[in-house]
């Protein structure tokens, strides 16, 4: 006999769960008090129930297993239903359990009383409440399955406290596994077929189930038919971008010579994504009909093949399975001539230039980054025009390196890095944050110092919500609205959180700052001071307003 709290943690040991974030909350008192007594699983308590969730989500892009969040109900889960919304558009895994009213109270508006399979229900792949404790190993094991499997995604289950405190009997249930998807022959020998006649085709990759393996596999067959890559929006880490296909990547303001090869391609081979609005420029880049362009289309999800874009050979595969089997026949001779091309203009796309009259210029900024930070840095961003900086000029080493919302989501750098570092305490890791977007969640400096996650911290201040902002200039040149941001001093706040920090207000001045903070141990913040007319890599407001 076992209570449902100590059979729904024995059902996480089962499934490999090594960590647990949480804002702790009575609703789910026998989960909290089954934990500490399973030294398995470390408990990771943060500070406000969006930075478990976006933790949580970071955590299940990392090892490709379910990331575990634990919140309370009504304002508990409300609050982390913005990290299930950023992990179901990034199709990563991850299970909310949300501590829930007694069983006897329900539909009476009960204190803090949410529907909740009716509010996550269109947000995440499957949300439902278990009743009965008997069935918790059932219940768990299929949200590990469903998150993992096909499109992975967010699982939402609802624990009501009674139900957590009835001692019962239960079957424990093994551990899930991802399902292999192999693709089928006949559909590859197709894609070879065209292949052999492509006069110039493309590979754009991304989405979900990106390893090293699945990295290793496409790469040599890129490298074997000579075809560039480039990636979907926040994917840079899909294929290491030193290797010679890699062609950069797609979204907001990427290589205009990289969209010229879009357009002109007469193969798109699409392996992973599942072509958003971000990654085809609203679905201009690569039309739905896509008319003179052979697509073909490789995805984990059956549902995600022909629903928006019409694909000419649809594969419902995974990606180390799909990458092993292209790699598989000999290639026809070819030059290499695509990859080489694609490659030097990638290169020097992302090397930056000195931009004049720019007292703190970001380009030279990310350089030194990249010579002073080893390469398998783990960049965690969220969103803001700040980011576009080291999407431009970052390299990345591969699958693991980069964790960034494709859902646009503000104040996830932050709880990212501090599950990067958690999981990976032996690489280093940073965290990038604008002033807006430091603000959401930044108060997740405290869990990482109370849990000795050492990451290094980047807020660019330029004073304003500046993607906002550029878009005002561009619709409505001079009428500034909501915008303008009153800041405290970063520097001050981190080390009132006891961190060490830094205000940095000169290009010159960066890296000997670097320098000072890598030398440091514990969380280290460098306050950055920007001139919000800089407002992205390529151009300024004052250009946006002639234009």
């Amino acid at each position: 006999m076992r209570t449902g709290g100590r059979i729904l943690v024995d059902q996480l040991v089962a499934q490999g769960c090594e960590r647990v974030f949480t804002v702790p909350g009575e609703s789910f008192l026998a989960v909290l008090d089954a934990l500490h007594d399973t030294p398995a699983i470390e408990l990771v308590t943060c500070r406000q129930e969006g930075g478990v969730a976006f933790m949580a989500c970071a955590d299940g892009t990392l090892t490709h297993r379910p990331g575990i969040a634990f919140v309370t109900r009504g304002p508990g889960a409300t609050n982390a239903s913005i990290g299930v919304h950023v992990a179901m558009q990034d199709s990563q895994p991850m299970i909310l359990f949300i501590g829930d009213i007694d069983r006897g109270t329900r539909d009476r508006e009960a204190f803090q009383e949410v529907d909740f399979q009716a509010m996550f229900t269109p947000l995440a792949k499957w949300a439902a409440r278990i009743d009965d404790a008997r069935r918790i190993p059932e219940y768990v094991a299929r949200a590990y399955a469903t998150a993992m499997n096909g499109r992975p995604g967010p699982v939402v289950l609802a624990l009501p406290e009674d139900m957590l405190l009835d001692a019962v009997e239960a079957v424990d249930r093994p551990r899930v596994e991802r399902v292999n998807q192999m693709p089928g022959p006949d559909a590859i020998a197709q894609v070879h077929e065209i292949l052999r006649s492509a006069q110039a085709p493309i590979a754009i990759v991304g989405g979900a189930g990106w390893d090293m393996a699945a990295s290793a596999a496409f790469d040599s067959f890129a490298r074997r038919w000579d075809i560039p890559v480039a990636c979907a929006f926040r994917r840079q880490d899909s294929m290491p971008n030193a290797k010679g296909r890699w062609a950069g990547n797609l979204g907001y303001g990427p290589n205009p010579k990289l969209v010229q090869r879009i357009r002109d391609a007469d193969v798109l081979l699409v392996a992973g994504p599942r072509l958003g609005e971000a990654t085809t420029d609203g679905y201009t880049l690569i039309a739905p009909d896509h008319p003179g362009q052979t697509l073909i289309h490789v995805h984990p999800d059956p549902d995600e093949l022909n629903r928006t874009y019409r694909a000419d050979i649809a594969i419902c595969a995974g990606m180390w399975e799909v990458g092993g089997a292209l790699a598989l026949p000999d290639a026809p001779p070819l030059s290499g001539d695509r990859c080489t091309e694609a490659h030097a203009e990638y290169l020097a796309w992302s090397t930056p230039a000195p931009r004049a009259g720019v007292a703190m210029d970001l380009g030279p900024c990310v350089a030194a980054m990249r010579e002073a930070m080893p390469v398998d840095t783990i960049v965690c961003n969220g969103a803001g025009n700040f980011s576009g900086w080291w999407h431009r000029y970052w390299r990345y080493a591969g699958p693991g390196c980069q964790l960034a919302p494709t859902a646009g989501a503000m104040g996830y750098g932050v709880p990212a890095a501090v599950a990067a570092k958690l999981r990976h305490p032996d690489r280093a890791v940073v965290a990038l944050a604008g002033d807006g977007d430091f603000l959401m969640n930044g108060q997740e400096l405290a869990t990482a110092v109370q849990h000795g996650a050492d990451i290094l911290v980047l807020v660019i201040d330029n004073g304003a919500y500046g993607t906002i902002r550029m878009h005002q200039e561009r619709e409505f040149p001079g009428r500034v609205s909501a915008t303008r941001l009153h800041n405290p001093d970063f520097a001050a706040l981190a080390r009132a959180y006891g961190c060490w920090s830094e205000t940095v207000e000169r290009t010159d001045e960066f890296a000997p700052a670097l320098d000072r903070a890598m030398a440091e141990s514990g969380v280290r913040l460098l306050h950055i001071r920007t001139d919000v007319e800089a407002i992205t890599a390529g151009t300024t407001l004052a250009a946006i307003k002639a234009r």
